[in-house]
């Protein structure tokens, strides 16, 4: 199966055409408020059903991402129990668009928390997810307390989820921001999860190591975009883009060119 490249739409109301427009066969949607606790549903006129008939229609690839309130590490009843409805109920979503994954930000416990709660309420958290489609944990770029920041925390992570299904997204800007060597990140972080199913190709504004989540495009990265034709070419993972509209179609075909 050939390596998809392709975008981030965020809360759009006609991926479809997006697609099109930007000549991919894959993207990312959100579900509803990002920052929100409502059930999740798609912005499209015609529904749920009408999107998933489309998309199978025209043999696209989606993706969902979960919303940025959710985190099942939490040991605060009142964030992580809605946290896990939430990413269920995205996940019920995801299986109706037949998506293939629902990426999800790792979360973090408080400086006052043992971080192996945190991890341990990932465990628990994976193990009761009915996960219908993948569930992917994507990489964190900043948070002394974050449970998927460092390579360390992430083979921890991994310690307690490794027998469940739980997946793995890896964001070049947010390993770049949180000090991680794009040069060897695909294999180190093979060696810890054995698997790499997606990758979040973005360039950053900031410095190596900057703790800071500010995307860029690639030819306005300091983060060089040769290195993420690199985590691309060596994951061999299908690609979602999260740069601004106004040099993405340079950054798809940037990618392309690197995977053809």
């Amino acid at each position: 199966m050939s390596q998809l490249i392709g975008a981030a739409f965020g809360l759009d109301p006609d991926p479809i055409s997006h697609a099109q427009d930007l000549g991919v066969k894959c993207f990312q949607i959100q579900a509803g408020d990002p920052q929100g606790w409502k059930k999740p549903e798609v912005d499209f006129a015609g529904g749920t059903k009408e999107l998933a008939s489309l998309i199978k229609e025209k043999k696209l690839t989606v993706y969902i991402h979960a919303a940025y309130v959710i985190n099942v590490a939490s040991t605060n009843n009142r964030i992580r129990i809605p946290s896990r409805k939430l990413l269920q109920q995205t996940v019920d979503l995801a299986k109706e668009l037949n998506a293939q994954g629902v990426i999800v930000h790792a979360g973090h416990v408080t400086k006052d928390d043992d971080p192996n709660k945190g991890f341990d309420n990932w465990r628990k958290a994976a193990e009761q997810t009915e996960m219908h489609v993948p569930v992917l944990i994507e990489n964190t770029a900043g948070g002394s307390h974050a449970m998927a920041r460092t390579l360390e925390n992430i083979s921890n992570l991994w310690e307690f989820v490794n027998h469940t299904d739980i997946g793995f997204c890896l964001d070049t800007c947010h390993a770049w921001a949180a000090g991680i060597k794009l040069e060897t990140i695909v294999k180190d972080i093979k060696k810890i999860t054995k698997r790499i199913d997606l990758i979040h190709a973005n360039g950053s504004r900031d410095e190596f190591d900057s703790s800071r989540d500010r995307h860029a495009n690639f030819n306005d990265s300091i983060l060089p975009k040769d290195l993420i034709g690199k985590v691309v070419s060596e994951a061999k993972s299908n690609v979602i883009i999260e740069t601004s509209d106004d040099g993405i179609k340079n950054d798809i075909q940037y990618l392309k060119k690197m995977v053809s």
